[in-house]
C-alpha cells in the first residue's frame, strides 16, 4: 500500500494561510500599512482602485529594502521584527509572523519598488501567485512602494465572494482609521478611484481625532489619564450627551495596536449607569501602555484578540478612571451658576446700615365682631331642605366632566373598530401615555411609540409616490460626514431627495442642509442626517424598499413627539385617529408594542381583590 500523506507546495501551503490572514482588500491594507509604520515612516500613502479589487497601493519614507531582504521578505516566516521565541513578549512592532507578504503575494500580483537610503539605486522586483517573475534594479526614492493588483485573481470562490465596492471601501476606512488613530505621529492620505478621502497632518492624539471624525466631537470629548504601576491608560470619553444608538465610534488600543474587548468596554458603560439611556452607547478612544511581557497578543491572526495578564486589576483601573473622568465633568454645573433670569441676591455686608422691617396691621380688628361678617340665614328645624339646595346639581355636573355619558353606552355595539367604540375625551398619564374608555376596557397608548408610526407610514408613502414636500432653511447647517459615510451617503441620497432633504456639496466631507422635510421644525437637522445615515449602514441595505423603509423609520423617530410632552385633548385625539387609520396600529415598524388594553374583567378583578 502506498504512502497517502505527503508535504504540500510552498504556494498551496501560502494559499491556505492566505485565508486567515488576508480575508479582503482591507486586510491587505491593514498588513502593508503596519510594515510601513514599523519601518518607521514619516508618511504613508494608500491609494485603492475599485475597493481594492483591482488595485492597492501603499508609498512610505521609511527605511526601505535592500535586494537581499526585499526577496527575502516574502518567503514564509521570514521577518526583521523577532529572533527567537522569547522576544514574543517583548513586542515593539505590528507585525512579527513573516506571514503577511507571502500570503498576499500567494493572491495577488505584486510590484515592489524599494530603497535604502545608503543605497544610490533601488529594486524592483515582481511577483505572481508566489513565483517571481522580475527582477531589477531602478531608480525610486527612499522606502518602499508596494502595489497590489488583481487580489484573488488565482482563487475565484475567495473573489466571487467578496461584497459589492460600497461595504469593501467602507471596511478599507475602518481598517485604515484604527491605524492612523493609534500613529497621530505620522501624516497619512487615503485616495479612492483618484478621489482624496484623508489628508491627515502628524499631530497629537486629540487632533487626529478630531481630523477623522469631525470638529463636532471635539467639544463631547473628557480627557482619561491615570498612571499605575500595571501601566499607563490614557485617551478620551465622551460626555453623556454624546451617547447615540447608532454610529458610535469606541476604539480600544495597547501599546499601538487596536484591539477588540468586551470586557473592558462594560467597565465604560458602568460608568455611565443612570446617566445614559440603556440601549444608548458613549463613543471613546482609550490607550493602553502595558509592559508586553503581560499581554499576548499572538491568539489570532489578526492580532486583535488580546489577553491580559491583570484583566481584573486593570478593569477596575479603568472604571474608577472613568468615573472619575466623568464626575469631574458633572462638578462643573454645580460649581457655574446660571444667573440668567435669577434675582439678584445681596451679599451680606457687617458694616452697612440694616433697618428692622416694619409690620403694619389694623389694631381695631375684631375677629369676634359680627358687623364686619357676612350675615347666613339660618333655617327654621322644619326648613332644612333649603341648606341643600343646589348641591344636588354640581354634584352631577363634575360627574358628567369625569365620566362622560359618550364614554359609557347602554346601547349594544357591534362595530369592530376601536375608533368608533372609543371615548371622545383621554386622559393623559405622565406625559407618556393616553388613556381612553372603549367597549372592552380602558385603553393605553404610548404616545412616542404612536407618533413613529403614524409618521412612517406618511413618510414611507411620500417615497412610494414620489413626493417632494420640502421647506427650505432660512439659514443652511452643515454637516459633516465623514469618510467611511459618504460612500452610503451616495446611496441613499436620491431617497433622502424624495423625501425632501436638499443637500450640497461643499468639498472635503461637508454637506450644506439647505431644505428639510414638512414636519422637522426645531430639530437638530445635521443629527437627523447623521441617524439616517447609521440606520442605512447598520441594515447594509441593498434594495430600494429597505432603504426607503430605513429611512422613513429613521426620520420618524426623530421627528416623533418625545415623551413627557404635554397634549391637550384635541392632539391625543388626532393621535388615535391617526394611529388607527394605520395598516399596523398595534405594533411599531420595529416590533415594539403601541396599544395595550385593561379589560372591564381585569379591572372587577383589581378592585375585588384590593378590598
Amino acid at each position: 500500500m502506498s504512502d497517502r500523506i505527503q508535504l504540500l507546495p510552498d504556494s498551496v501551503a501560502n494559499q491556505i494561510a492566505a485565508g486567515e490572514v488576508i480575508q479582503r482588500p482591507a486586510s491587505v491594507i491593514k498588513e502593508l500599512v503596519e510594515n510601513a509604520v514599523d519601518a518607521g515612516a514619516t508618511t504613508i500613502h494608500v491609494l485603492v482602485v475599485d475597493a481594492g479589487r483591482t488595485s492597492i497601493q501603499v508609498i512610505d519614507d521609511g527605511c526601505g529594502m535592500s535586494e537581499t531582504d526585499a526577496r527575502l521578505a516574502f518567503e514564509r516566516h521570514a521577518t526583521s521584527k523577532i529572533r527567537k521565541a522569547d522576544d514574543l513578549f517583548a513586542l515593539h512592532t505590528m507585525g512579527f509572523r513573516g506571514e503577511a507578504l507571502p500570503s498576499i503575494a500567494a493572491v495577488a500580483q505584486i510590484e515592489l519598488k524599494t530603497r535604502q537610503p545608503e543605497d544610490e539605486i533601488g529594486s524592483h522586483l515582481s511577483i505572481s501567485a508566489s513565483k517571481f517573475v522580475g527582477e531589477e534594479p531602478c531608480s525610486c526614492p527612499v522606502g518602499s512602494n508596494l502595489k497590489v493588483e488583481n487580489l484573488f485573481f488565482n482563487v475565484p470562490a475567495r473573489r466571487k465572494f467578496l461584497k459589492s465596492n460600497t461595504t469593501e471601501m467602507n471596511n478599507i476606512i475602518m481598517a485604515f482609521e484604527r491605524i492612523v488613530l493609534v500613529d497621530p505621529q505620522i501624516a497619512f492620505t487615503l485616495h479612492s478611484n483618484g478621489t482624496e478621502l484623508f489628508s491627515l497632518r502628524p499631530g497629537n492624539f486629540r487632533q487626529r481625532i478630531v481630523e477623522v471624525f469631525g470638529k463636532r466631537l471635539n467639544q463631547d470629548l473628557l480627557p482619561l489619564k491615570v498612571d499605575t504601576t500595571l501601566g499607563k491608560i490614557n485617551g478620551f470619553v465622551g460626555k453623556p450627551e454624546s451617547a447615540r444608538k447608532k454610529g458610535v465610534k469606541q476604539f480600544f488600543f495597547v501599546n499601538g495596536r487596536f484591539m477588540r474587548h468586551p470586557y473592558f468596554h462594560k467597565a465604560v458603560v458602568n460608568a455611565y449607569e443612570r446617566l445614559i439611556h440603556s440601549d444608548e452607547q458613549i463613543p471613546y478612544f482609550i490607550n493602553f501602555d502595558v509592559d508586553p511581557k503581560n499581554i499576548d497578543v499572538n491568539i489570532h491572526p489578526t492580532k486583535t484578540e488580546i489577553k491580559f495578564d491583570n484583566e481584573q486589576t486593570i478593569w477596575q483601573i479603568l472604571s474608577a478612571a472613568v468615573r472619575d473622568a466623568v464626575g469631574m465633568f458633572n462638578d462643573v454645573p454645580s460649581i457655574d451658576f446660571d444667573t440668567a433670569g435669577k434675582p439678584d441676591i445681596p451679599v451680606f455686608n457687617p458694616n452697612s446700615n440694616i433697618v428692622t422691617p416694619k409690620v403694619d396691621y389694623n389694631s381695631s380688628y375684631n375677629p369676634f365682631d359680627q358687623t364686619h361678617s357676612e350675615h347666613v340665614p339660618s333655617a327654621a328645624p322644619d326648613q332644612w331642605e333649603k341648606l341643600y339646595e343646589g348641591l344636588g346639581k354640581k354634584q352631577t355636573h363634575q360627574e358628567k366632566e369625569i365620566f362622560p355619558e359618550s364614554g359609557v353606552s347602554s346601547e349594544p355595539d357591534h362595530s369592530s373598530k376601536i375608533t368608533d367604540e372609543k371615548s371622545p375625551a383621554h386622559y393623559q398619564y405622565k406625559g407618556k401615555y393616553i388613556l381612553t374608555a372603549v367597549k372592552s376596557g380602558l385603553m393605553f397608548i404610548d404616545q412616542h411609540r404612536a407618533h413613529i408610526r403614524i409618521l412612517y407610514e406618511q413618510y414611507l408613502q411620500r417615497l412610494e409616490l414620489h413626493k417632494n414636500h420640502s421647506q427650505r432653511v432660512l439659514f443652511p447647517e452643515v454637516v459633516r460626514i465623514s469618510a467611511s459615510d459618504q460612500t452610503m451617503l451616495e446611496i441613499v441620497m436620491p431617497e433622502m431627495e424624495e423625501l425632501g432633504f436638499e443637500l450640497s456639496d461643499l468639498g472635503k466631507g461637508s454637506y450644506a442642509v439647505n431644505g428639510v422635510p414638512d414636519g422637522l421644525e426645531g430639530l437638530d437637522f445635521t443629527q437627523v442626517v447623521s441617524d439616517m445615515i447609521n440606520s442605512a449602514i447598520e441594515k447594509g441595505s441593498k434594495v430600494k424598499d429597505e432603504i426607503n423603509r430605513t429611512l422613513a423609520l429613521s426620520l420618524a423617530r426623530n421627528a416623533a413627539i418625545p415623551q413627557g410632552q404635554v397634549l391637550n385633548n384635541e392632539e391625543m385625539e388626532n393621535i388615535v385617529n391617526s394611529l388607527f387609520a394605520c395598516p399596523h396600529p398595534k405594533y411599531t415598524p420595529d416590533g415594539k408594542c403601541i396599544v395595550g388594553i385593561l379589560t372591564q374583567q381585569e379591572i372587577d378583578h383589581l378592585l375585588d381583590e384590593s378590598c
